[in-house]
């Protein structure tokens, strides 16, 4: 039986080495790129054998100020991430333990309907309250994707916590709230850094409310990708530079956090 399993076995490594090398290869790529001249990038000759240099880094955070874009795409997804959670977090608790469907349901589809349906809107509200460029407008459009989505995770999840927990907690005096806050929320951990963690990848990928809602003041760093786009010519140097500058935090974020994601996730999909 085992000498029957090992081609399945190995082809099913190899299937998933060609799946992962699929993956990565844009990103290598982009990396390679972002160490390149203009006419390196754009020749096919010696793709892998480059001289090296670090000018697209240093264009990128000398010559369009990048680091003011940082700063703001790293505010508005952490403010919006906070505001979500304690928004987001009471409510997936209802939801779970008095069965409140329609909110649910309502919520759900919040998060289904695509983001563009609410930007013609939401940009004649901010801009009858003289909002559009600035803060809160870009944190409660962020909030608009990252909110549902914490609701969305969480209920599973507090599904699965035991109501004896909170029954016991009741009764030595907690009230509902004390409950909530002291016993469960403290045995929610890998579900809540799971879905922070998601909603703070969101909100740093937006684009487009941040394409309409934000100006000079709140630019973010998918927007500030744009001053690399000409009419005539394309900075790919450059391009790939920020886009390294973009993705090198949010990969940190996912590879140090991996096993809170994996064991919050399985955690809200089975039913106890």
């Amino acid at each position: 039986m085992s000498k029957r399993r090992d081609p399945v076995k190995f082809l099913q490594r190899l299937l998933l080495i060609a799946v992962v090398l699929g993956f990565l290869f844009p990103f290598f790529w982009m990396i390679l790129a972002s160490f390149k001249t203009q006419q390196q990038i754009l020749s096919t000759n010696n793709v892998f054998v480059f001289q090296p240099t670090f000018q697209n880094y240093l264009d990128v955070f000398q010559e369009y100020s990048f680091m003011k874009f940082i700063i703001n795409s790293f505010f508005i997804a952490t403010v919006s991430t906070i505001l979500s959670l304690l928004i987001g977090l009471p409510a997936a608790y209802s939801i779970a333990r008095y069965r409140q469907n329609k909110l649910g349901l309502t919520i759900l589809v919040a998060r289904i309907v695509p983001g563009i349906t609410f930007l013609i809107p939401w940009f004649i509200i901010f801009s009858k309250l003289n909002l559009v460029d600035s803060y809160t407008s870009m944190i409660l459009s962020h909030m608009l994707v990252g909110l549902p989505f914490i609701v969305w995770i969480m209920v599973s999840y507090f599904e699965n916590i035991p109501l004896e927990l909170e029954e016991s907690a009741r009764v030595d005096g907690c009230t509902i709230q004390g409950a909530f806050w002291r016993v469960v929320l403290p045995i929610s951990g890998p579900g809540i850094i799971t879905s922070s963690i998601f909603s703070f990848v969101f909100s740093w990928n937006n684009f487009m409310f941040s394409l309409v809602l934000s100006g000079q003041k709140t630019k973010t760093l998918p927007i500030a990708v744009f001053s690399f786009l000409s009419y005539s010519s394309i900075n790919w140097g450059g391009l790939m530079a920020a886009a390294v500058v973009i993705t090198l935090p949010v990969l940190i974020l996912a590879l140090f956090a991996q096993k809170y994601i994996i064991s919050g996730l399985t955690a809200g999909a089975v039913k106890g």
